[in-house]
Parts: structure tokens; sequence; C-alpha cells
């Protein structure tokens, strides 16, 4: 029998439904937690992460006075842009998908490609780059330090003026706090066995079990962080450009499915439009140049119809949150 069979058959019977236990799922598909841990060094407090949310919502944060990190991180498009490549500076589409920054606090290095190992880290690289805001860091600071409203919050939440280290701290505590509300399948886990429908729940077992999604999709993000060669496209180096590896090149971070109906397309380069069209793209088989992983064996998917496809993309579905309600601040 198939490696990959007989694992999708140990994870079936070992999280067999029971009376007693009506909602018992594998332990590594867990509830999201309710609050992002901050780092010591730049403890959550209301007043940083109001300040952080002006600059999230401020365009003169980009070079040119008119892109902002809203620009791209729309509340009302689940905190990404809806577009399969963004424009960036001077109009230029950028290279890769806009990824949402619902939940994001939640993972352990940042990018498609891994390149940051914080919040703080990340916060600063779309303003510096020169395709995405190309706004230099010694101007922000100058420009910044110029308008009274920022000095003085700068100064009551940091004691400082306006400095790139302390941006970051604010813009990193106020994507801190943009957590979702339980989905339909949190509440699922923590009990409630009406909360999934029954197509919902037959995606579930397939997305545990035959399909094996879980072996790449787990923990609370349902992102086991780690990167990966799926042979989308071969335009993009993806995490080699980073780690200056031969063996990185075309691997991408699994994306957390957190809200993942909300924020369409996928795929690093966007190509994928629908959710079905990501679901149909595994099971017709990832392409024999670039497939990592054994979820991605081909050989694995043989025993799955394409009528599943419905079932999975219903659980995927439920997977929503209700992200916290911000509306843009007023800009000092």
């Amino acid at each position: 029998m198939h490696r990959m069979l007989t694992i999708s058959l140990i994870i079936f019977l070992s999280l067999e439904v029971t009376a007693e236990e009506p909602n018992k799922v594998d332990s590594d598909l867990v509830p999201l937690p309710r609050e992002v841990k901050a780092p010591k060094n730049n403890p959550t407090t209301p007043a940083k992460v109001e300040l952080g949310k002006k600059l999230f919502f401020d365009p003169r944060l980009s070079g040119d006075d008119k892109m902002s990190c809203a620009t791209c991180h729309a509340p009302d498009k689940a905190y990404g842009d809806g577009l399969a490549l963004s424009p960036g500076a001077g109009g230029k589409l950028l290279e890769r998908n806009t990824q949402t920054c619902l939940n994001v606090g939640f993972f352990k290095s940042f990018f498609w490609d891994g390149r940051a190992k914080s919040l703080e880290e990340q916060a600063l690289g779309p303003i510096e780059s020169k395709v995405e805001m190309d706004q230099d860091l010694n101007e922000l600071e100058v420009e910044l330090a110029a308008i009274p409203g920022y000095v003085t919050e700068f100064q009551t939440v940091f004691g400082t003026k306006p400095n790139r280290e302390d941006i970051a701290k604010a813009l990193a505590a106020f994507q801190r706090t943009l957590v979702t509300e339980p989905s339909p399948f949190d509440q699922f886990l923590a009990g409630d066995k009406d909360a999934l429908s029954d197509e919902a729940k037959r995606g579930l077992e397939l997305f545990r079990g035959d399909a094996g999604c879980i072996e790449c999709h787990n923990g609370p993000l349902l992102s086991d962080g780690k990167f990966y060669r799926l042979g989308v496209s071969f335009k993009d180096e993806g995490r080699a450009k980073i780690s200056g590896k031969k063996e990185d090149r075309y691997r991408f971070r699994t994306p957390s499915l957190r809200n993942i109906a909300e924020t369409a397309p996928y795929m690093h380069d966007g190509s994928q439009k629908t959710l079905e069209d990501v679901v149909t793209f595994y099971f017709r088989g990832i392409p024999a140049s670039g497939p990592d992983g054994l979820s991605l064996d081909t050989e694995s998917l043989d025993f799955l119809s394409f009528s599943d496809i419905d079932a999975m993309v219903e659980f995927l579905k439920s997977l929503s949150g209700k992200a916290p309600k911000v509306t843009p601040p007023k800009l000092p």
C-alpha cells in the first residue's frame, strides 16, 4: 500500500469520531489563540496600537505620499487587496501576491520567502523597498518629526522623537491586534457539532485524511511555516534569493488558511483565481518538475474524486472568522 495512503488511514483511524467525543480532531488542528504574544522589547499598549494604526493608514510613509500600508492591506478586503499582483512604486506591478495581515502575528517568519524574522523587521521592508513604497527612512524620520501630532505621540509612547525603530514597533503592535474571532471551524473544535455543515465535515475528513493537506497545513494558522516548491511557476526563485541555496529555488512559505475564502486570488503569483482553482490544482497533481513533500505525491491522490472538490472548498470556507473592526483614523 502506498505510504501516503497508509499515513492517511492511520490518521483517520486515530481521529475516528465517537459518541463521547463528537468533535475530536487531530491535535495538529487547534483553535486560533485569542491574542498574539508580544516580544519583551515591544509590549502592546493601547497608545502604541493607536499610533501604529495611524502609521498603517498614512500615505506619507511612501516616497510619493500616495501609498500607505492599507493601500495593499485594506480592511474591507480582509487586509489584502483582491489583486493577483499589486501596483507598487510608479504603478509597476509587483512580482508577488499580497498576503493578508489578519492573524499575521502568529507567524515565526514573514513574507513569502521568510526573509524577516519578526513583525518589527517586516514592517520596514515594504516602506524602504524601491519597488513598493520607495521611502528613504532618513527622509521619513525627518518628515514625521515635522508633524506636531506625531512628535507628541512618539514622545508619549516611546519617549523619543519619530525614528525608524519605533515606527516599526508601532506598526508591529497594531498588526498584532488583527486577530480574527472564532471561525465556524474553531467553534466546531470547541464542541459545537453543528458549527460545520455535513459537506464541510466531509471536507475536513479529506483535509486530514486522504488528501493529506494537514501535513503542511496544521497548527493554529493551518500553516507549518515551512517552504515548498509546488511548480506553480519558475519565474521567481523564491527563498533562494534570501538563502542563496540552490535547493531553495522556487520554494515559498506555506500560507495560512485562516480567512482564505476572503483573500483571493491565490499562490505567490496570484495565478489561481478561486478556491476551486486551488483545490483542482492539487487534485490534478503537482507538476513533476516541482513538488516537495509527501502530500504532493500525485499517486497519493489516485483515490480522490473531482466530486470531492466542493467538500474541500466548503471546509476551507469554514475557516473564516470575523475580522476586528478597524476604521481609518484621523491623521495628524
